[in-house]
C-alpha cells in the first residue's frame, strides 16, 4: 500500500513539474510572440574591414615612433575622406548564396537583390558568390531569375565560384556577365536527374490495395505508391528531356560561345578545365577579386535576415515532429526533379 502511495505522490510531482516546464515555455512564447518577426538588411564596408586588416598588421611590425606616425597620417586620411564626397564613386555590393537542394536561400536572395537594386546604378557593379552543388528545378530558376533582374538594369553582374556551382548552381553562374573560379572549382553538371522510390509491389506482396485517381491522361506519370506503367515511364523521360533542353537553351542564351553539346552531358569539371570548355571566364578567387577593387572602390556586402520570434520557432518544432509522424513524410517522396 506504502508503494503505491508513494508511486502516487512520484506521479503528481512530476505531473506538476512538467505542467510547470510547460506553461514556463507558454509564457515565454507569448513574450517573444509580442516582440514579433526581426527582418533587416545587413550592411558590411569590407573596403574598410580590408584596411582595417592591413592597418592591424602593420601597427604589430612597427617601432613606437612609427605608429605615432602611422596614427597621424590615417587621421589626416579619415579628415580628408570627410571632406571629398563619395556619391558618385563606383560601389561594388556583394551577395553570397549558398544553395541547398531546395534552393532555400533564395528567400533572402530576392531580399538582398531588391536592396540592392534601390541604390545601384549601371556605374556600380554586383558580385555574388555562389556557392551550390544543385537541386529543385523551381528554387533554382527562381534564384537564376533574380540575378537577372540586376542584368536587366544594365548593372554588371559578377558571380565568383570558390567551390562549386554544378547544376542548378551553374544555372545562376551563367546569367553573369562574368565568371571568376577558384582552380579546383566544380563547375558544370548541366544535366536533369529525378530519383522516385516505388513501393507499389511491395504493398501487392502484402496485399495492400492502392487506388490512385486523376483527371488528365498525365497528370500522374510515375509516383511513390502507384504503379509504375511503361506509357508513364516513357512520358516522365520525356519530361525530363524537355526539362534539359529548357537548361541548354538558358545557359546558351548567356555563354553563346559554349559548345552545348560538349559541355550538357551532366558533366563537372574543376575551375581549369572549365576555363578551357568557356564555362568560365577567368581563374581567381573572390577574394583576391574583391581585394584588388578595395583599393579604389566601396565594397558593400548586403545581408537580408529573417529572425523568427521564439514562438514560431517552437511552433516549427512542434509542425516538423507533427509532419515526421504523419503521412505527410509522402510529399517527401513524391517525385522531384533536380538541376
Amino acid at each position: 500500500m506504502n508503494a503505491l502511495q508513494d508511486i502516487g505522490i512520484f506521479a503528481a510531482q512530476t505531473f506538476l513539474i512538467l505542467f510547470a516546464i510547460l506553461a514556463v515555455i507558454i509564457t515565454i512564447a507569448l513574450l517573444a510572440s509580442r516582440a514579433g518577426q526581426k527582418e533587416e538588411i545587413q550592411v558590411e564596408l569590407l573596403h574598410k574591414k580590408y584596411k582595417s586588416f592591413g592597418n592591424l598588421l602593420k601597427a604589430q611590425t612597427l617601432t613606437k615612433a612609427e605608429r605615432k606616425e602611422m596614427r597621424k597620417k590615417l587621421k589626416n586620411e579619415r579628415k580628408n575622406q570627410e571632406k571629398e564626397s563619395r556619391a558618385h564613386e563606383k560601389k561594388i555590393f556583394v551577395v553570397d548564396f549558398e544553395g541547398d537542394i531546395k534552393a532555400s536561400a533564395v528567400e533572402n536572395l530576392r531580399e538582398e537583390i531588391t536592396a540592392i537594386l534601390t541604390t545601384a546604378t549601371p556605374e556600380d557593379e554586383v558580385v555574388v558568390r555562389v556557392e551550390s552543388p544543385g537541386g529543385m528545378v523551381h528554387g533554382y530558376g527562381l534564384a537564376a531569375s533574380q540575378l537577372l533582374r540586376v542584368r536587366e538594369k544594365n548593372i554588371p553582374l559578377i558571380v565568383c565560384v570558390d567551390k562549386v556551382a554544378a547544376s542548378g548552381g551553374y544555372l545562376m553562374a551563367c546569367t553573369a556577365n562574368k565568371i571568376y573560379s577558384a582552380p579546383f572549382a566544380i563547375v558544370g553538371s548541366i544535366g536533369v536527374v529525378a530519383q522516385v522510390p516505388n513501393v507499389n509491389r511491395a504493398l501487392k506482396r502484402f496485399d495492400v490495395d492502392y487506388k490512385e485517381y486523376t483527371a488528365g491522361e498525365y497528370k500522374r506519370t510515375v509516383s511513390f505508391l502507384g504503379e509504375i506503367t511503361p506509357k508513364g515511364e516513357e512520358k516522365f523521360k520525356e519530361q525530363l528531356e524537355d526539362t534539359h533542353i529548357l537548361f541548354k537553351s538558358f545557359v546558351h542564351k548567356f555563354r553563346p560561345q559554349l559548345n552545348i553539346a560538349e559541355v550538357a552531358t551532366g558533366e563537372y569539371w574543376y575551375g581549369e578545365q572549365a576555363l578551357g570548355k568557356g564555362l568560365v571566364d577567368e581563374i581567381r578567387t573572390s577574394d583576391d577579386y574583391l581585394l584588388t577593387l578595395a583599393e579604389k572602390h566601396q565594397i558593400v556586402k548586403v545581408k537580408y535576415e529573417h529572425r523568427e520570434s521564439l514562438s514560431d520557432k517552437l511552433t516549427g518544432i512542434v509542425g516538423k515532429a507533427f509532419k515526421k509522424g504523419s503521412l505527410a513524410v509522402l510529399e517527401e517522396l513524391e517525385t522531384r526533379r533536380f538541376l
